[in-house]
C-alpha cells in the first residue's frame, strides 16, 4: 500500500535529506568525486539500467564519479518530486525524478533522459546516507 505525505518524518529530518539530495547533485555535476562517493554508505549499491555493471563501494562510487566529470560538457542532475517515508527509525525510502540535462559547448541544453529513482537511506554516524539506488529509465519498460 502507498504511504502518505503525512507520513510521521520530522521537518528536521526532510530539511537533512534534501540537503543530502542537493549536495549530491552538485557533487558530481561540479566534479567532486569523493564528496559525492560519501554521500553513500561506505558499501553502498548503486544500480541503473544505463550502466552495465552495478557500482558498489566507496571506492567504486568514486571511480564512477570521476569517469561523469571527464565529459565533455556539463552535465546536471535536476532532481525534483523528493517523496519520503519512513521504513523504521533508522531507515527511509526516498522516491524523486532525476533528469539528466546536457549541454555542449556552445550548444543548447538537451535532456539526456529522464529517470524516477528510489533510494534506501539510512541513519549514520554521519548523517543520512544512501544505501542503495535503483533508478528506473522512462524509456525502458518496468
Amino acid at each position: 500500500m502507498a504511504r502518505g505525505p503525512d507520513d510521521d518524518i520530522s521537518t528536521e529530518t526532510l530539511a537533512r535529506v534534501h540537503q543530502l539530495y542537493g549536495a549530491q547533485s552538485h557533487f558530481i555535476d561540479d566534479g567532486h568525486a569523493d564528496a559525492w562517493a560519501a554521500t553513500f554508505t561506505p558499501d553502498g549499491e548503486f544500480h541503473s539500467p544505463s550502466y552495465p555493471e552495478p557500482v558498489v563501494g566507496t571506492e567504486a562510487l568514486t571511480a564512477f564519479a570521476e569517469r561523469f566529470a571527464r565529459q565533455d560538457g556539463v552535465t546536471r542532475h535536476v532532481l525534483t518530486n523528493l517523496f519520503v517515508t519512513g521504513q523504521g527509525p533508522d531507515e527511509l525510502l526516498v522516491r524523486a525524478y532525476l533528469q539528466l540535462v546536457h549541454t555542449a559547448p556552445g550548444g543548447p541544453s538537451t535532456v539526456v533522459r529522464q529517470t524516477t529513482i528510489a533510494d534506501r537511506v539510512v541513519r549514520s554516524p554521519s548523517g543520512w546516507r544512501i544505501a542503495r539506488r535503483t533508478v528506473h529509465r522512462d524509456d525502458e519498460p518496468r
